[in-house]
């Protein structure tokens, strides 16, 4: 019996972008049986010969690459250089679609392949490239976000069933949004722990407590991950409304780390807010919601470090 021939069998693609995100999936679909023709990149650029190596594909410039008789024009580039490559490569015949892995623009970027004649759509993966991923099991469980004309969006979708991923359409007027999101999912997740870690090392903490706020964050995250909504495993004294603990909190950041007040003063607001979004405020939470609503919070946080009697006995 015949082994069934590979999901993308069959589909010839070409890359502009051979960086981190760009080689993942360009090894990706190669896995899955499709083939590369063509690596774009940069003027002698080594990562797009290494990959073309490796995909048994020609590398060339991006000003030469010519796509036509392929499935798929995959550009994985920065934003900012979607819509002059877009430009640059409409001067010749490409592949039959072209799409982008850029997360906050829509399809319009490519408008120049659009004109002629390309389908053009968007392919995000909603996930972190911090170094190429080469072993295509790492696709599982990403989420890509599409959108554009209608065979783009339909050969978005193939790839990402053929990679063993989820897809669906985020429209270009939600681009922003969704993108947004994904920094706060990410990034803002690692910047909240690099400024706990900066605080606490701020403070003498000795260093073997970072293993006891990773433990800390990580069971926060699961929790909130697990729950029916992430709102629901929100703790600590904010969500509590204990107005004590958070003046005594802003009031030892004014010392120690005046440039994290404002931070402190918005993740609490929002941890209301996200509170009630589930369940209805009490006292203690309506009274924090009036403390933090007072636009003096801030000075008079640093007013009460500069008059209390341990500062001016220092």
């Amino acid at each position: 019996m015949n082994a069934p021939a590979p999901p993308l069998a069959g589909l010839r693609f070409a890359l502009v972008g051979p960086g981190r995100v760009g080689a993942s999936l360009a090894v990706w679909a190669t896995a899955a049986g499709a083939r590369a023709v063509a690596i774009a990149g940069r003027p002698g650029s080594p990562a797009a010969a290494r990959l073309a190596i490796r995909l048994e594909a020609r590398a060339v410039e991006l000003d030469a690459l010519d796509s036509r008789g392929c499935d798929l024009l995959l550009l994985a580039l920065p934003d900012a250089q979607l819509g002059a490559a877009a430009g640059r490569l409409a001067v010749r015949a490409q592949a039959t679609v072209a799409l982008h892995t850029a997360g906050a623009l829509g399809a319009s970027v490519l408008a120049p392949l659009a004109a002629t004649g390309c389908a053009v759509g968007s392919f995000h993966p909603l996930r972190a490239f911090p170094a190429p991923e080469p072993a295509p099991e790492g696709a599982r469980g990403t989420f890509f976000a599409l959108d554009g004309d209608p065979a783009a969006v339909t050969l978005g979708a193939r790839l990402a069933d053929a990679f063993g991923a989820s897809s669906g359409t985020v429209p270009e007027t939600s681009r922003l949004l969704y993108h947004f999101a994904a920094t706060l999912a990410a990034g803002g997740l690692a910047t909240l722990v690099a400024a706990a870690f900066d605080v606490a090392g701020r403070a003498g903490v000795p260093a073997a407590a970072r293993t006891g706020y990773a433990a800390l964050a990580r069971g926060a995250l699961e929790a909130a991950l697990a729950a029916d909504d992430p709102a629901d495993a929100i703790t600590g004294p904010a969500a509590r409304g204990d107005v004590a603990t958070l003046d005594r909190h802003l009031e030892a950041l004014a010392t120690a780390a005046p440039e994290l007040l404002t931070l402190a003063v918005a993740l609490a607001r929002e941890t209301l807010r996200q509170r009630a979004r589930r369940t209805p405020p009490g006292p203690a939470q309506d009274a924090l919601a009036e403390r933090l609503a007072r636009p003096d919070l801030l000075d008079r946080a640093r007013d009460r470090v500069l008059t209390s009697p341990l500062k001016s006995r220092g």
